[in-house]
């Protein structure tokens, strides 16, 4: 699935939602995302899909949950792991 259809995606889900279409808590240039065994919720900016590591992630996704669902993108790992993950991005 390509990039700009999981963002489109991932832009309806969520909590309330403005007059774009987007929900109100996810700020322009993000998307949210839930991890880990209680599906915690994580804001992330989009610039993290140009990544190969979250790239990785999100192939993981669509293998174990695919992409057509009203859950929100559920990404595949620990909550632990992801947000080490992720604070690699934003250093690197």
């Amino acid at each position: 699935m390509a990039i700009k259809q999981i963002l489109k995606k991932c832009s309806s889900l969520g909590k309330k939602q403005n007059a774009h279409n987007r929900p109100t808590d996810v700020p322009k240039g993000h998307f949210a995302v839930y991890v880990g065994e209680n599906r915690t919720r994580h804001v992330v900016p989009i610039s993290f899909l140009r990544h190969p590591e979250f790239q990785g992630l999100l192939r993981r996704a669509e293998e174990e949950f695919g992409f057509d669902h009203d859950r929100g993108l559920t990404i595949p790992c620990e909550e632990r792991v992801f947000e080490s993950l992720t604070s690699l991005i934003i250093v690197g």
